[in-house]
């Protein structure tokens, strides 16, 4: 940060030679210095409150994420899945903490993992405060979150434990490091050797946390093998409607709202000002840019979803919009900051139908995921990152990466094919890491019995197996007369 200071000798000259000219120099100079070190200040509380009040908006995602999942599964499941939801964020927490930030974040070190920070020591340091470390757990709890989606309704709770464990304080850590820390090996934020000279423009973490989460999670949902009921003797889909689209809408309506956290809030500080100080064009424009690109995103997916769907099955249906809407927030996720309104229209309408096309996919191949979180996550995510390289503008590209000002960027506004071909090439990295990762830790569970839920505990309901009584208390009203009835006669 650029800081003014006043030299009392320097000014001592100006002031002449009289008798008080020093004692007016020093005064002077202190006054000026002590102003100027509250802005610097004034500065810092600005940037952190910015940074603290995005994490809120993240973490509150996380309620979002459990009102979903709990509309979205069968009542006797709801238990499990809220309490899973819980339990991502506590488990995280405290692996975020001891290992996954210094992971993640901890330099200087390696283009592939961190080594400071353990259990946030040395902490807080020049580069990070304490604001940083929960901005960027809540986005680690939000990966596993995704992956607890895909293996809802038949997966032991143990399993949860040990996948969340696991992926926040390992797994997600290492892709975050590769991408986002200055040290990372694709990281735009390197000093030197910049992978095809641009690294990789995952803003907000369509490939970091979506695709991470999403391969995760298909890897779990694969292995498990699809819900009992789910499809036919003759192999042909079945619903398995969730129980509440009421908990569908308002867990929408709330990752909407901590979507303005999670894309926004990766500037993760807003006074910042872009060329001439003194306009009224800074990050504060980028910032407000990349909420409007985020919003027009998702509501486009939006509408398309609905009129394709409606075209596809002949209803409207909401929880299709819902999914339909967090498919276009995931995919503008990446490019949210470096690309045009009009172009997250673009983003957003293509999204739906890759959505829509990798749930016929998954229906084709027998593949059960009670929230779609592989399709939307994964796909939209994938979608994302390939848009973001055909869409950066240059301009914003340089705005908010700095350094260099011949960057690569968007292939279709004539910035060449460099940035493309590192966002394949992360595609590549994060698929291949974690399906060798997580995939062979499902497979394990898998073969030690510690993975699916028996037939018997499935048909019953995890509610019931597993955590003590049912969420919901029903009063079957015809049953009762019924009985009545026949105690009169």
């Amino acid at each position: 940060m650029t800081s003014f200071t006043c030299s009392a000798s320097d000014l001592h000259a100006l002031l002449g030679s009289g008798a008080n000219s020093t004692a007016a120099a020093d005064y002077i100079c202190n006054g000026f210095n002590a102003v100027a070190n509250k802005f610097i200040d004034t500065t810092y509380a600005v940037d952190n409150t910015y940074l603290l009040f995005s994490a809120y908006l993240v973490f509150a995602m996380q309620l979002g994420f459990a009102m979903l999942c709990a509309g979205s599964v069968r009542a006797k499941n709801t238990m499990n899945i809220m309490l899973t939801n819980v339990l991502d964020a506590a488990t995280g927490g405290i692996f975020f903490y001891i290992f996954g930030f210094a992971f993640a974040f901890g330099t200087p070190s390696n283009g592939f993992i961190g080594k400071h920070f353990f259990g946030l020591s040395d902490f807080p340091s020049q580069s990070f405060d304490y604001g940083y470390f929960l901005y960027q757990w809540a986005f680690a709890i939000a990966a596993a979150g995704i992956t607890s989606g895909s293996i809802a309704e038949r997966t032991q709770f143990v399993s949860y434990l040990i996948y969340s464990s696991f992926l926040t304080g390992f797994v997600y850590p290492i892709v975050a490091h590769w991408f986002w820390s200055a040290d990372g090996w694709a990281s735009p934020a390197r000093s030197e050797n910049l992978l095809f000279g641009s690294g990789v423009i995952d803003f907000a973490g369509c490939g970091v946390v979506h695709l991470v989460g999403a391969v995760a999670g298909f890897w779990g949902a694969f292995i498990e093998g699809p819900r009992i009921g789910r499809f036919d003797h003759a192999g042909k889909p079945v619903s398995l409607r969730g129980h509440s689209g009421t908990l569908v809408v308002m867990g929408t309506f709330l990752l909407w709202f901590g979507w303005y956290g999670f894309n926004p809030g990766s500037f993760i500080n807003i006074l910042k000002t872009y060329g001439e100080s003194g306009n009224n064009y800074g990050q504060w424009s980028a910032i407000g840019r990349t909420a409007v690109t985020t919003t027009l995103a998702g509501c486009t997916a939006a509408l398309t979803t609905l009129f394709g769907k409606r075209m596809q099955t002949g209803h409207w249906n909401v929880t299709d919009v819902c999914n339909g809407l967090l498919g276009g927030f995931a995919a503008i996720t990446a490019g949210c900051s470096v690309v045009d309104p009009w172009a997250a229209i673009i983003c957003g309408f293509i999204a739906a139908w890759v959505l829509i096309g990798c749930n016929m996919l998954a229906e084709k191949f027998h593949y059960d995921d009670p929230l779609e979180a592989a399709q939307l996550h994964g796909g939209c995510g994938t979608w994302g990152i390939i848009f973001t390289a055909l869409f950066a503008k240059k301009q914003y590209v340089n705005e908010v990466y700095g350094g260099a000002l011949n960057r690569p960027y968007g292939l279709f506004l004539g910035g060449g094919g460099k940035l493309l071909a590192a966002h394949l090439v992360q595609i590549v990295a994060i698929v291949a890491w974690v399906s060798v990762t997580m995939g062979t830790m499902f497979f394990v569970l898998h073969k030690l019995n510690l993975l699916r839920i028996s037939a018997e505990e499935e048909m019953a309901g995890l509610d019931l197996t597993s955590h003590g009584g049912m969420a919901y208390e029903y009063h079957d009203e015809v049953g009762e007369h019924s009985k009545k009835r026949a105690i009169e006669v």
